[in-house]
């Protein structure tokens, strides 16, 4: 667990300062009306949250917090939106930085809170609908209700939605400091592209700075995103190797069938851009306040000057492919201008349609919602509809400035339109998924069989290893020679060599009209085939606990570092797998979801810095004596060390290289354990490193104490007369050596040894 526990009694309330507290995945649950104190010491707080948004520098009002009881001091506050905010209203949106004044602070894993005003709707139901829809098909934030109080003045019944932050990347794509991208304009132009990831700002990237946000600590971000826009836009047959293809059509999906045009579809706005660990950009869904036609602009051609209600029920979903748009939509066209990309997106369309909407499910779910909220809305005298638009706008229109349709009347039409769009009906039908050898060993070959009912069809499988990569495709035939049976059968199969103890997969049928998945939310759903390793298939190789020098982290730190190794032939998943240093406690630390390739390393930081980039583990190794224990969540064990005291410059490795006994060696960082380097360390006298520049360390290897004298060439003596013993590692400090060639002298009882040291400037 990262910080600590801090206890202070204020107004009876408890304050917690520790992530990971308390952490629940019900803090967002639909069922829970959260209940949000803020308190300010000025009074006129509105028009100072009001001068800092104008001010638009993101500046935030300290304040004090309660959540649920649990108090927080030196919370950051500030006033969000864009058509959200209105400086002459009572209920303005907010966005709430715990950790502002205290790093870490944080309220059941949450640092940040954003707390929509529930505008543009007067069911009060469409945001936290859509994100529970679109959960199910790609990350998507998680949503439910809070009352804010300021000054234990009621403001109003808010959605409460999670943000989409480092927490929220490293939940969903297992690392949190990647490229990260909002796209967002700084000012949305109605008759402009804005963040519609479209070439025409031109080569100089600093163009692109007004239409999106690096939200991300590395510089290189922009290049990235300029390299995604240019193969979008130059060579689309290429967008695999940028962008998660199959998850950008989910969000075009999602948008086109709960008509959410406050998004790229509309004015191509109001998502975001991560880079997982494939190097692929993942489009995340983002402000579905306007959902279910709330918002109906768009510069598509056919309705360049916005759509009515009616026309929102059959709006076409290939819009910007059947049609033109006004200005270019590039992930749109681009997409779909592939035949098979378009029956993907359709498909997954069908997939929408069928599992919320023409089965009611919809419908049940808004109705139980508004139930729980009932008592809540009718309370919130800042509301900007009434308790009858309330009631009545789960199934008819509500007129105010704009019409708000009817939820349940839309979406009726609307699944009943989908349903019959062309290339929804007609597809294959996908049964009998299947793998042999049914208990498959690490390394086999492995075949996959599906029975399709249309012999017409092309069938494709995507497989991987872990979710850090990205899905292979293959072709899958019914020709009787891809363990299929026989030829013609309606049974495709196709092999996938030298399998991972994680195989992840999933079935892609088509004919000339229509496309189909197995399972249906696939990419994001996949079927699993796991197998357990061998012992030593994934050997603990070298561990350094005392890292002054050798190498450092991505934060430039000398930290503890434990090297893993893959003596196998075949990559090795570290899904569900713990790295510990507590026999009683073996499942100290998960292992994050990759693949080690094989024959080679993976690094784990063992510093306790978990939120940093890479693998950093949730301990530090203890110099003097400590254990390692690599394992399976049921305690069985695939590698271990227990080891005594370290030593700067020195690492403790496996020698022969991934198979031997461990011993004091060179380190030999993320790379083969070297013979020399052991032959080395095994001097009577180490020195290390050598040649040195600003320090260098002195190891005796014989159980005797000795005097050390350091001279240059010339006889002069630099350091007189130090004292070690053979359990020792002595650091000597060279910065005020120059560079040249020095001796140090070792006087044993009987003996002497002179060792050469050079200092390089």
């Amino acid at each position: 667990m990262r910080g600590h526990i801090v206890l202070i009694i204020f107004i009876g309330a408890t304050f917690f300062a520790c992530k990971g507290l308390l952490a629940q995945p019900d803090f967002y649950a639909v069922d829970s009306i959260r209940e949000v104190k803020l308190y300010f010491d000025e009074a006129n707080w509105d028009e100072v949250l009001d001068d800092l948004y104008i001010a638009g520098e993101n500046e935030r009002l300290v304040g004090n917090l309660i959540i649920d009881g649990i108090y927080y001091p030196g919370v950051g506050v500030r006033y969000k939106g864009y058509s959200s905010y209105n400086s002459s209203r009572s209920k303005n949106p907010f966005n709430i930085s715990l950790d502002y004044s205290f790093n870490g602070l944080e309220h059941r894993g949450i640092n940040k809170m954003k707390l929509s005003n529930v505008i543009q709707d007067p069911s009060f139901v469409r945001e936290v609908l859509s994100y529970e829809v679109a959960r199910k098909y790609m990350p998507a934030a998680q949503a439910n209700y809070a009352n804010i109080y300021v000054n234990d003045t009621l403001i109003g019944l808010y959605t409460n939605v999670e943000a989409v932050n480092k927490d929220f990347l490293e939940d969903h794509y297992g690392s949190r400091n990647n490229v990260f991208f909002k796209c967002n304009p700084e000012s949305l132009d109605l008759n402009g592209e804005n963040a519609n990831l479209g070439n025409a700002p031109g080569i100089d990237v600093s163009n692109y700075y007004p239409f999106y946000k690096l939200k991300s600590e590395l510089d290189l971000g922009w290049l990235e995103l300029q390299t995604l826009i240019n193969t979008l836009n130059d060579s689309p047959d290429d967008i695999e190797s940028k962008l998660n293809v199959d998850r950008t059509l989910w969000m075009h999906a999602l948008n086109y069938v709960m008509v959410n045009f406050d998004s790229y579809i509309g004015y191509a706005q109001n998502y975001y851009l991560y880079q997982d660990n494939a190097g692929l950009f993942n489009p995340i869904i983002w402000d579905l306040n306007m959902s279910f036609a709330s918002y109906r602009l768009t510069d598509a051609s056919n309705n360049w000057d916005g759509f009515t209600i009616n026309e929102a029920k059959s709006i076409d979903p290939l819009l910007h492919y059947s049609s033109v748009s006004v200005y270019p939509r590039p992930l749109l066209r681009n997409l779909f201008d592939n035949d098979r990309y378009r029956r993907m997106y359709l498909a997954h369309i069908r997939t929408i349609v069928e599992e919320n909407f023409l089965n009611g499910d919809y419908n049940q779910r808004a109705s139980h919602m508004q139930s729980i909220i009932n008592t809540d809305v009718l309370a919130d005298t800042n509301k900007f509809y009434s308790n009858t638009d309330f009631t009545d706008n789960l199934t008819s229109t509500v007129s105010d400035l704009v019409d708000y349709p009817g939820i349940i009347d839309l979406m009726d039409s609307r699944a009943a339109y989908l349903d019959t769009f062309p290339g929804i009906q007609g597809s294959p039908t996908i049964s009998m998924v299947e793998f042999y050898p049914v208990n498959p060993t690490t390394g086999d070959n492995i075949f996959i069989n599906v029975t399709v009912n249309d012999l017409n069809s092309n069938v494709i499988l995507g497989y991987r290893f872990s979710e850090s990569e990205a899905f292979t495709m293959l072709d899958m035939e019914d020709d009787g020679n891809s363990g299929d049976g026989t030829s013609g059968d309606g049974v495709f199969g196709v092999k996938i060599p030298g399998i991972s103890n994680v195989v992840q997969y999933y079935v892609y049928a088509e004919n000339d009209s229509s496309g189909r998945f197995s399972p249906e939310r696939a990419a994001y759903e996949y079927y699993t085939i796991e197998s357990q390793i061998n012992t030593k298939d994934l050997a603990i190789n070298e561990l350094m606990a005392v890292n002054t020098f050798s190498v450092t982290d991505s934060q430039g730190q000398y930290d503890d570092w434990i090297e893993l190794y893959n003596n196998t032939s075949y990559k090795v998943s570290i899904k569900d797998l713990y790295l510990s240093n507590d026999s009683k406690d073996k499942l100290k630390w998960s292992l994050p979801e990759v693949v080690i390739n094989p024959g080679s390393y993976y690094i784990v930081w063992a510093d306790q810095e978990i939120n940093q980039n890479g693998a950093h583990a949730n301990f530090k190794l203890d110099k003097e004596a400590d254990s390692l224990w690599l394992s399976y969540a049921d305690g069985s064990i695939i590698d271990s060390v227990i080891f005594d005291n370290q030593y700067e410059a020195i690492s403790f490795g496996r020698y022969p290289n991934g198979t031997g006994e461990f011993r004091e060696m060179l380190p030999t960082f993320d790379s083969f354990n070297n013979l020399i380097d052991v032959a080395l360390l095994n001097d009577d006298v180490f020195i290390f490193p050598n040649p040195a520049v600003n320090s260098f360390d002195i190891k005796i290897n014989i159980d005797e104490p000795a005097t050390i004298n350091i001279y240059t060439v010339d006889g002069r003596r630099l350091i007189y007369d130090l004292l070690i013993d053979g359990s020792q590692v002595l650091n000597i400090d060279s910065r005020q050596f120059t560079s040249g060639i020095y001796l140090a002298h070792f006087a044993f009882e009987g003996r002497e040894i002179i060792k050469k040291i050079i200092i390089t400037k």
